[in-house]
């Protein structure tokens, strides 16, 4: 194995807090067997000096992250050009590059630094530079030749970020047209190995094994989501006493993060509590990195940030909550929705050997042992909203398809980004990125909030925009609906999130504008113009908005506004407000004047169930300014069909004609198909609303008048004179009985045997069961008492009276005496009325 002239203290690496304060001494690589990755080191400089690109698997505690690129920074190959380490987090980013600077005996900018968003530490000597996945994207579009970069290292690559799908894309085509000596190193813990290395069309997967010491799991059972903070106290309990180490705890998010540590602060927990999660000051997060004080327990109570990529120094127990919190695109509400949704077993795997990185550890599961876990974790671009997605394409100029992904995006979610784009301005007619688009593109935000943020700094609203934007970009910021309410907390707060995301974004605007929080509804109107709501009539807490659907207040809230700007809400039916901005009718004149449209419309009151009309000016299907008039029926029938497609055809008025001339004429179809009937199912029926049933909805504006609409007749219309003759005739609504009565059929949708309900006495003198179906579909007979009552269901007459019809004569002659029960039924003829006891 090569040396490389790299020189280190010791036969393992520093903790973090030491490396940051140590002189190396001189020892190579070659005394460190411990650090496994090294093992693979010389097939990797065989694959990146040949084909230029390879796939290495290494679990955690291998050292790919820290020790590989240390290893191959003097590689002949790269020419003295640098490597760019691509880390999914800022702050595995900041860790991973502190620990190889101490490595090297210095500090981060020197030969190892690093960049995240809002921190930079490069230095012109800089050989090895960590940056997160979007500022690598960022590289690309700005010079997708990437001068002075000779090897990019995909970290943890098995997570499947957008950010990092994306990167690994646009680097795969900037090699093959622009960068033929560009090398690509992909690297992780667990993934789909066989499609990867054909996607970077690499020799093969590389494998390295890990340094891991025993951990043992075990699983205790745990609730659902609403008792995730219940279990992990309960698992918190557990690890403290059954091990003498720090303890990392996995949970969802934040909120859940906050109560777990408020309800060991008010148990009196004497560990050191550390929250780490993305939202944290780079200060909070390395504070929970840190070992904890001589003598002291340390609790770090994470999200999934500390996953993968980071050693949590003295941690030898992990308790793992089994949820973590997910961003979903929801098609209805289109938008992203946070999931709180189970692990996979991947994840479970990597959490568990968190406890074993330094030691022998334990991992406490907050499931049942019987718990079903997907293998591995869905794709970010399988499930997220992908407007900025679609955004960076659009200014690379590659579709999907042209793109070297694992995962094309799904059909529905890329097409609703790209027509967000076009209402946004972002690409023209022919998804192509305008100027307005490219400037979106260089603030790290939703393209959403970025058009917002430049279109406020256009009017001098630079800084309002700058802390709306943080506030919407910040997850779970506040439980605050009134967004002018968080965001005056928030300007209080100078060290929170909001106000640290609102300096970054301000740092790029220049902002020097004042502060006007009576700006807000409109700002957010700009960036959701869709979701702008109106107050209905006589309600308090449900809103009309303007893409058609209803957004209810949090229950116990009441309106004080006719018009909301919302910027969040949950996605269900209805949908809940969880943020949004009072706007006035005059400021939403001012910002989206130009998509007020002049038009008529005809709309269902739900309160009412009438059709009405207005005439006016619309944003979307909310009416800004109108006059109420009548609907014509050309406006009533499609609401009154959309109605019953939603409710089913049990919102019209089936008379037992009705469905049975559909019974009727289903049977027939079974019975014999020749006789090409059209179809009269539910299903089919409710298809084709408009071809039977508009026509006889002429006059009807109410919902409650549906029930008196026609449908035999309506039904009839759809037979023509031939079939109808045809059906009359197989499947004849009566059958004359030996009586003379002629009763009805009573057919079955599904094409049983009619039923044919007729007292016995009726029946006598008849040798066979009656037929329909020109004599191939025997009836059903149900013979009934003199009283009407059932006493013989049979398909089979004949049979009936030479075998059970003596038993029924022994116990009908008792009861009906006035009544004919012959010895010889087939014989006796039929009567309708009372005679003589037969003997």
């Amino acid at each position: 194995m090569a040396a490389n002239g790299l020189r280190i203290m010791a036969e393992s690496a520093p903790s973090l807090s030491d490396s940051l304060h140590c002189v190396p001494m001189s020892l190579s690589l070659e005394t460190l067997p411990q650090l496994p990755a090294l093992d693979a080191l010389d097939e990797l400089q065989r694959a990146l000096a040949g084909r230029g690109t390879a796939v290495l698997s290494a679990p955690p505690g291998s050292g790919k992250t820290t020790v590989l690129p240390l290893a191959l920074m003097d590689a002949p190959w790269l020419q003295g050009q640098k490597i760019l380490l691509l880390e999914p987090r800022r702050v595995a980013a900041r860790a991973a590059a502190r620990r190889m600077a101490a490595l090297l005996g210095e500090k981060p900018g020197q030969r190892v630094g690093y960049q995240v968003r809002g921190e930079r530490q490069v230095g012109a000597n800089t050989r090895i530079e960590v940056v997160t996945e979007g500022l690598l994207t960022r590289r690309l579009q700005a010079d997708p030749e990437l001068p002075g970069v000779g090897l990019l290292i995909f970290d943890e690559f098995h997570e499947r970020s957008l950010d990092v799908d994306l990167a690994l894309a646009l680097a795969l085509q900037a090699r093959e047209t622009l960068r033929p000596d560009l090398r690509l190193l992909v690297m992780s813990a667990t993934l789909d190995a066989e499609a990867l290395v054909q996607l970077v069309a690499a020799d093969g997967l590389i494998e390295a094994h890990g340094q891991q010491f025993p951990v043992s799991s075990q699983q205790l059972g745990g609730g659902g989501p609403r008792e995730i903070v219940a279990s992990a106290l309960r698992g918190v309990n557990q690890a403290l006493a059954r091990s003498d180490g720090d303890v990392l705890v996995f949970l969802p998010g934040a909120p859940e993060i906050h109560r777990l540590a408020g309800e060991l602060e008010r148990a009196g927990c004497a560990a050191q509590l550390h929250p780490l999660y993305g939202a944290l000051s780079a200060a909070e997060q390395d504070a929970a990195l840190r070992p904890a004080a001589r003598g002291q327990r340390k609790l770090i109570l994470a999200t999934n940030l500390a996953q993968t990529s980071l050693t949590v120094e003295g941690v030898t127990a992990v308790v793992d909550s089994g949820y973590e919190r997910q961003a979903v695109f929801d098609l209805g509400a289109a938008a992203n929705r946070l999931d709180t949704v189970r692990i996979s077993r991947a994840a479970a795997t990597q959490r568990a050997g968190r406890a074993g990185r330094l030691a022998p550890g334990i991992a406490l599961q907050m499931w049942s042992p019987e718990q079903v876990m997907a293998a591995h974790d869905t794709p970010e671009i399988l499930r997220a909203d992908l407007s900025r997605f679609a955004l960076e394409l659009a200014a690379w100029g590659s579709a999907p398809e042209q793109l070297g992904l694992l995962n094309q995006p799904p059909p529905a979610n890329w097409q609703l980004a790209q027509q967000a784009l076009s209402q946004l301005n972002a690409v023209d007619a022919d998804g192509r990125i305008t100027p307005l688009g490219r400037n979106m593109l260089k603030l790290p935000m939703h393209p959403r909030l970025a058009r917002m943020v430049l279109q406020a700094q256009a009017r001098g609203l630079g800084q309002t925009a700058a802390w709306l934007a943080a506030a919407l970009g910040v997850p779970a910021a506040s439980r605050e609906t009134d967004l002018a309410a968080l965001l005056q907390v928030a300007r209080r707060d100078r060290h929170g999130p909001i106000a640290r995301e609102a300096g970054l974004i301000l740092k790029r605007l220049a902002a020097a504008d004042d502060w006007q929080p009576q700006a807000l509804g409109g700002l957010v109107a700009t960036a959701f113009p869709e979701r702008v709501a109106r107050l209905r009539a006589g309600s308090t807490n449900s809103y009309h908005c303007a893409d058609g659907g209803e957004a209810l207040l949090p229950a116990g809230m009441r309106a004080h506004s006719e018009w909301l700007a919302i910027a969040h809400w949950q996605a269900s039916e209805p949908r809940q407000i969880r943020n949004a901005a009072v706007v006035a009718r005059s400021e939403l004149e001012a910002v989206l004047g130009e998509q007020l449209q002049a038009r008529r419309r005809a709309f269902l009151d739900p309160d009412n169930g009438l059709i009405r009309a207005e005439q006016g000016r619309f944003l979307g299907a909310v009416a800004f300014s109108s006059r109420s008039e009548a609907a014509t029926d050309e406006e009533a029938a499609p609401l009154l069909l959309a109605h019953i497609r939603k409710r089913g055809l049990a919102a019209l008025g089936w008379t037992a004609e009705a469905r049975q001339l559909q019974a009727r004429v289903q049977s027939l179809r079974r019975w014999r198909p020749a006789t090409a009937l059209p179809d009269f199912s539910d299903a089919y029926l409710l298809e084709t609303l408009e071809t039977w049933l508009q026509p006889y909805l002429a006059g009807i504006r109410k919902l409650g008048d549906l029930a008196a609409v026609a449908l035999e007749p309506a039904l009839r219309a759809q037979l023509s004179h031939a079939q109808s003759r045809e059906l009359d005739s197989l499947a004849p609504a009566r059958l004359r009985v030996p009586s003379g009565s002629n009763l009805l059929l009573e057919y079955q949708a599904d094409g049983g045997p009619p039923v044919l309900a007729v007292r016995l006495q009726e029946m006598l003198g008849c040798a066979q069961t009656p037929t329909v179906a020109g004599g191939e579909q025997p009836v059903s007979l149900h013979l009934l008492s003199p009283a009407r009552r059932p006493i013989q269901v049979t398909s089979d007459l004949a049979g009936f009276w030479i075998g059970s019809y003596a038993d029924v004569r022994k116990e009908m002659r008792g009861r009906y005496p006035k009544h004919q029960w012959p010895e010889r039924p087939a014989d006796a003829p039929p009567t309708l009325r009372s005679g003589r006891k037969s003997r």
